[in-house]
């Protein structure tokens, strides 16, 4: 076993890679992708029961597998994938050795032990209580206790993070500050401390009432404080996948941020006001003022959009300003179509950046308003909407991020190389089916958490409009396709992880040699000042798209609640 000291130097970037870092993010980047295939299958057997012309499972398998579904895709798959950035960010581009490795396997274990625990309490059909497991429905107990091993786990994996930023700056492993891609994953692991804490605090008390310690939990207290885990989780998503937007764009590009000091601040918007999204699942409840509601779903989070907002001219703005910067200056948009659209790191991450700016961004901000909340809320607009932000966002830079670990970590070649590169598109695009499918589907009243829209045998039943059924159909088409490209996905990664050309590099050390190292990473600057109409026109069309869709929605408001 090699020691926290032992290292190799990556012949193509120039990182000290040390040795107990790599073996950690190889071990929860490989945990997350087997539990994103398993719940990915959930996914596509989901969509099949929700197409009304298929209709796959019956009532109790559907409930079952939608439990699993979201556990082990919202949460399970990408916090082990964070936990193997936070790592990358901190050993890796910081030229570290990682904080108390021991501490880190254990917490792996403890992540692994409390996933598979609460994936056996789902499938054993005693724990049908969906992802967001509300009382008084009720789960067994180790439902509760494998969620609960997975939390402290992953929080364990957080400060083993933070320690690795006191080791690398105490060992001057790098020069000024951090790079923007830590800075953005030290955004992502302060958002989980909150996020992990809130989890603990509400799970806990829940896994005594499933044993019997406990005779009630609140319905409310337990709603208001779950979704400062259930919605801040997918916040760390955010900060994670914008922080591989820049660490892609870098990369494979050369691309620099326009601005450092804004990119940062914008990170810094997440940390203050991100978690108060967590409001507009709660717009329906009575017992929480109105005040409260307005303040949370408008001024506050407005500043946490304006973040976001930051973030998706900035990384375009940077990889333009990176390609005319090579020559392709000829008109608005050269720079975009002679990108490299072959490498799927680039794609994947592009498609992402459009796909969660236009689909999730604008329909995050619309449906957190408290008023048009109230005619999408509980419809099947809603998982419409995240998934745009968690699987088109979050999802499809992961998988991009992944074509940038193989070589890099696990050190092979990738496999099947064109099917890497179709592979983006056929999630990307099925992907955004599923999302604008969906939330159609909810515009037009479809619920969420039925297993049969069509109310066969219910005793009073509702017949939607016929767009209604074919967009459940177009849906399930959709998830198909998406299923297709996760499948490949899961074909070209563990294949090249396998069987891939092994990449040499630099003979191992024992010591690291003193000062700080020169990587890609420790050149992070700002593009200075440069000139960028194409991003600038992408940034109009988006504020078009978004103001007209507001508009729309207010309008389908006031149909609702006409004035007489």
């Amino acid at each position: 076993m090699a020691s926290n000291n032992e290292f190799r130097t990556c012949p193509a970037t120039g990182f000290k890679v040390y040795f107990t870092a790599q073996n950690l993010i190889k071990a929860n980047a490989v945990a997350a992708v087997v539990f994103l295939a398993v719940g990915g299958l959930f996914g596509l057997m989901v969509a099949l029961t929700r197409w009304p012309a298929v209709h796959l499972l019956p009532a109790d398998l559907f409930y079952l597998v939608l439990t699993g579904h979201g556990l082990d895709v919202l949460l399970v798959w990408i916090i082990f994938f964070e936990i193997a950035v936070l790592y990358f960010a901190s050993a890796i581009l910081l030229n570290s050795r990682l904080a108390a490795p021991k501490f880190a396997w254990a917490a792996f274990a403890m992540m692994l032990i409390g996933a598979a625990l609460t994936n056996v309490a789902v499938l054993q059909g005693d724990s049908s209580v969906m992802f967001t497991s509300y009382p008084p429905m009720q789960a067994a107990p180790n439902f509760y206790l494998g969620l609960i091993l997975f939390a402290v786990g992953a929080l364990i994996g957080c400060f083993v993070f933070f320690g690795t930023l006191v080791i690398a700056k105490a060992e001057k492993t790098y020069e000024g500050s951090v790079p923007l891609v830590t800075f953005g994953a030290l955004t992502a692991a302060i958002i989980a401390v909150f996020t992990i804490a809130s989890g603990a605090i509400i799970l806990i008390p829940t896994w005594l009432w499933s044993l019997g310690i406990i005779s009630h939990i609140d319905t409310l207290t337990y709603k208001t404080i779950w979704w400062a885990m259930g919605h801040s989780s997918q916040q760390i998503n955010v900060a994670a996948h914008v922080s591989i937007w820049y660490l892609i764009a870098a990369v494979v590009l050369g691309a620099k941020p326009l601005s450092e000091k804004v990119s940062r601040s914008a990170f810094l918007l997440y940390i203050l006001f991100l978690q108060l999204a967590s409001a507009h699942h709660l717009l329906v409840e009575p017992g929480i003022s109105s005040s409260w509601k307005i303040f949370n779903t408008s001024y506050a989070m407005y500043l946490a959009v304006l973040g976001s907002m930051i973030h998706g001219m900035t990384v375009p703005g940077s990889i333009e300003a990176a390609q005319r910067s090579k020559g392709f200056n000829n008109g608005l948009f050269e720079w975009l179509r002679k990108a490299p659209w072959g490498n799927p790191a680039f794609a994947g991450m592009f498609m992402s950046l459009l796909m969660f700016g236009f689909l999730g961004g604008i329909s995050g901000v619309v449906m957190g308003q408290e008023q048009i909340n109230l005619i999408i809320h509980n419809t099947i607009y809603v998982p419409g909407h995240f998934h745009a932000t968690v699987v088109a966002g979050t999802t499809l830079t992961f998988m991009a991020g992944t074509y940038l670990l193989i070589p890099l970590i696990f050190q092979r070649e990738l496999i099947l190389p064109k099917w890497a590169q179709y592979q983006p598109y056929l999630f990307g695009i099925g992907v955004s089916g599923i999302s604008i499918f969906m939330m159609g589907a909810g515009t037009l009243g479809v619920p969420r958490r039925v297993w049969d829209i069509t109310g066969a045998g219910a005793a009073i039943s509702y017949d939607y409009p016929a767009a209604a059924y074919l967009m459940m159909g177009l849906n399930g088409l959709s998830a198909i396709l998406a299923a297709v490209g996760g499948l490949i996905y899961i074909i070209v990664t563990v294949g090249s992880i396998l069987f891939g050309k092994r990449i040499g590099d630099a003979p191992p050390a024992q010591e690291a040699a003193p000062g700080p190292a020169v990587s890609p990473a420790g050149q992070y600057g700002s593009a200075g000042t440069v000139k960028i109409p194409g991003t600038a026109v992408l940034v109009a069309v988006f504020f078009t798209a978004f103001v007209l869709y507001y508009f729309v929605n207010w309008k389908y408001l006031a149909e609702v609640w006409p004035l007489r």
